[in-house]
């Protein structure tokens, strides 16, 4: 029986690497640095603040670390007014609404992201929980977000499905336990599966998805 699909957020409900990229590739541009994209999908892409600042500046203090922070998320979200959710998402959220299934949001991103890029894809209040981890004692890669999602849910983690773009996200989601969607966003299909997914898609129509997703509901 299938009972709770967890979705990250960027790159998974939406596709949101290439805003995030520009908000920081701005900021650092007005520091005389140049980040590349193939350095942030290596080393910043899926990653908690705390641990793409401490990448980005591992000899500056935490508090600068913050601000920074602070300052990239203020930019993604100027960036950022409307989104359109991955194709086939709307499907199935309201296929898991039909079916009684818990859903949660799992994210490394801040609170004041994760609501705003709900509300920009009109979605605010279709998910039961949003878990952020900068609110629990360790983000992704740890699988501790997922878990709690699980707990939350009140779900096991051999019933449920967790969708995720990035491989921190891939790793904590498929050490957790539950079986881990890939999507193709951010990342190579090989990438993803090396990490740990079990499927790979590049959207959420793909119908070797909804084959799983109807296995599991039987």
């Amino acid at each position: 029986m299938l009972e709770a699909l967890l979705f990250d957020l960027d790159g998974t409900l939406t596709d949101t690497d290439k805003l995030h990229l520009l908000a920081m590739q701005q900021l650092l541009l007005e520091d005389g640095r140049v980040l590349t994209e193939a350095e942030f999908d290596e080393h910043v892409s899926g990653r908690a603040n705390a641990d793409l600042c401490r990448y980005l500046f591992p000899g500056r203090p935490v508090s600068e670390h913050q601000a920074f922070a602070d300052r990239k998320e203020a930019r993604f979200r100027e960036l950022s007014p409307t989104l359109q959710p991955t194709p086939g998402l709307l499907r199935l959220i309201d296929y898991a609404e039909r079916g009684g299934i818990g859903m949660a949001v799992v994210t490394n991103a801040p609170r004041a992201n994760a609501t705003h890029m709900l509300a920009a894809m009109g979605l605010a209040g279709r998910f039961e929980h949003v878990l952020v981890a900068e609110e629990l004692p360790r983000a992704k890669p740890d699988p501790l977000p997922y878990l709690s999602g699980l707990q939350r849910l009140g779900a096991r983690a051999g019933h449920a499905l967790a969708f995720e773009d990035s491989v921190p996200g891939v790793t904590a989601a498929s050490q957790a336990g539950i079986f881990t969607v890939g999507l193709s966003t951010s990342q190579k299909p090989e990438v993803l599966m090396a990490a740990g997914a079990q499927l790979v898609v590049s959207d959420f129509e793909d119908e070797r998805l909804w084959a799983v997703i109807e296995r599991m509901v039987r």
